[in-house]
């Protein structure tokens, strides 16, 4: 069993920051790939930036490319979220999930296990 509780979400403005947090409990071999996937009211499921934790390799998501950045502190078993450069089109509820194998954008969607969410509002 893998317990993953995020924080720090909130509102900000367009051009904005904020940094997610996602705290990992449980057994690790469950938590290969960590990543984030956010969901909006009447949008698809969109996978964000995932992190393979055993290597450190990360992916993201042409549409959060060179503006978000995912990363890990093993020590804490905590993977964060960190978001520049905010946009309307990011106002979603965030979650973290797990995957034990497979590490994609896609496959972070189709998850092990995934946190209760975070909700992140952008405005313009």
């Amino acid at each position: 069993q893998v317990q993953l509780v995020e924080s720090g979400g909130g509102s900000v403005q367009a051009g904005g920051s904020l940094r997610l947090s996602c705290a990992a409990s449980g057994y690790t071999y469950s938590r290969k790939c960590m990543g984030w996937f956010r969901q909006a009211p009447g949008k698809e499921r969109e996978g964000v930036a995932v992190i393979d934790t055993s290597g450190g390799s990360t992916i993201y998501a042409d549409s959060v490319k060179g503006r978000f950045t995912i990363s890990q502190d093993n020590a804490k078993n905590t993977v964060y979220l960190q978001m520049n450069s905010l946009k309307p089109e990011d106002t979603a509820m965030y979650y973290c999930a797990t995957r034990s194998w497979g590490c994609s954008i896609l496959a972070i969607m189709n998850f092990l296990y995934r946190g209760q969410g975070t909700q992140v509002t952008v405005s313009s």
